[in-house]
């Protein structure tokens, strides 16, 4: 089953840390761009994060320029999001999602992404 597999979500306090960790399973993710998506509660869900195949391409939603970084090991056929100083409203469902095409690098479009994690919650609360 071609899918994307997501670990690393969970509690911190406010200023605190997390590392999700993004892989496939059934297919290799390096050729694939990643973008990564978060949906608050009442919210739409929203791109906030992506990264090229060879990881020398980012971009970042304005929300968490300066605090998000994506990268990605393809040695290791995994991506990551690391998050720093986290907020309150950085609470919500994390997924990343997997484009083959170009055009599919940082659109931040759903109907771009061919393969979608199923989402690992981060909460963010003292």
């Amino acid at each position: 089953q071609l899918q994307l597999v997501q670990s690393g979500g969970g509690l911190v306090q406010p200023g605190g840390s997390l590392r999700l960790s993004c892989t496939a399973s059934g297919f290799t993710l390096d050729y694939y761009h990643v973008n990564w998506f978060r949906q608050v509660s009442g919210k739409e869900r929203e791109g906030v994060a992506c990264i090229n195949t060879l990881g020398t391409v980012t971009n970042y939603v304005e929300t968490v320029k300066g605090r998000f970084t994506a990268s990605r090991d393809n040695a290791k056929h995994t991506v990551f999001l690391q998050m720093n100083s986290l907020k309150p409203e950085d609470t919500g469902i994390y997924f990343c999602a997997a484009a083959s095409r170009l055009g599919g690098l940082c659109s931040f479009k759903e109907d771009d992404m061919d393969y979608w994690g199923k989402g690992t919650l981060v909460t963010v609360s003292s």
